[in-house]
């Protein structure tokens, strides 16, 4: 048996999918699903105030992250007080969760028997998301299973791609991951919108996401334009759409005029580079081809927004 801590929630999503959730004892803020790991304790905190708008989150974070500090905090007393033997971490986006670093500094001078192994994932691309799942299995004695589990996952998103192919319109996608300042999606949402037979505007596959210009938006004039903001639910994320609603371009570009541009939930799906990065591509085949998919994503995981409000 395991003592498994997760800082961050893709990883606690990998130890739960993996079989492992009555092996967790401890968890980030963040991590909120399954359900189940809700009442876990919680061993970290933002130095942020994470409310407020995307503009003033933006600002608060520049700040701590110019004067050199870690953006977030560790319980180091309450991490050592739950004895894990494996803590699962992140090393790809110091803004964005808990870093190697901190966890490593937290267990510094660990004393009362061996420190516990870290595991840090760091998912730049699609393979690296799915190569962190086996990484994660192995780390836990379960091999096997994550190669299974792997296989899989990688069964049912091949499946989608192929149908999404035989699509008769390959769609120019913007998709945004943040709306002020904007920033569009890199990493592995490139990959999952060619795979959902769509054509990337913005962000390259496997490097950070890119700061972008709404005048930049307005040139390329997408046929489909979707927003997902980083650690945003949809409610939160349609608070912030007059930002991009009320700039008179907005009304004249080619996704708006042809009712499609989307609201999706950025925080429970795509930004998440764990097993449900399935259901993200899931998402973007019901936002790009309709006609071909329906998974009862609508309502949930994306929304339409019309006439500058969501369709809820």
């Amino acid at each position: 048996m395991h003592r498994i801590v997760s800082l961050l929630p893709s990883a606690t999503e990998i130890v739960c999918a993996l079989g492992f959730t009555e092996q967790l004892v401890g968890r980030s803020h963040e991590c909120d699903y399954p359900a189940a790991v809700t009442s876990l304790p919680v061993l970290t905190s933002p130095k942020f105030d994470p409310e407020g708008s995307s503009a003033a989150i933006n600002e608060r974070v520049k700040r701590i992250v110019g004067n050199a500090l870690a953006v977030y905090r560790v319980d180091a007393d309450a991490l050592r007080a739950l004895q894990p033997d494996v803590i699962v971490t992140q090393s790809q986006c110091e803004v964005c969760a808990v870093s190697q670093r901190d966890v490593e500094l937290a267990v510094a001078d660990w004393i009362g028997g061996p420190p516990p192994r870290i595991v840090s994932l760091s998912p730049m691309n699609l393979g690296d998301v799915l190569n962190d799942i086996g990484r994660v299995a192995m780390a836990l004695g379960a091999g096997v299973r994550g190669i299974e589990f792997v296989t899989d996952l990688s069964r049912r998103m091949s499946v989608i791609e192929g149908r999404a192919k035989t699509a008769s319109s390959k769609p120019r996608v913007a998709c945004i991951e943040w709306i002020d300042p904007l920033m569009a999606a890199g990493n592995w949402m490139p990959e999952l919108i060619a795979m959902a037979h769509g054509r990337n505007l913005f962000g390259v596959a496997g490097q950070h996401s890119p700061w972008m210009k709404f005048e930049e938006l307005v040139a390329a004039n997408p046929d489909v334009i979707m927003i997902a903001p980083c650690g945003f639910n949809m409610d939160r994320s349609a608070a912030e759409m007059a930002t991009l609603t009320d700039r008179k371009e907005w009304s004249a570009l080619e996704a708006v005029r042809r009712r499609r541009v989307f609201l999706a939930d950025g925080n429970q799906y795509f930004n998440r580079p764990g097993p449900r990065i399935v259901e993200s591509l899931e998402i973007l085949a019901e936002m790009l081809h309709p006609e071909l998919f329906s998974f009862g994503h609508q309502g949930s995981g994306w929304q339409r927004i019309e006439s500058g409000k969501t369709n809820f």
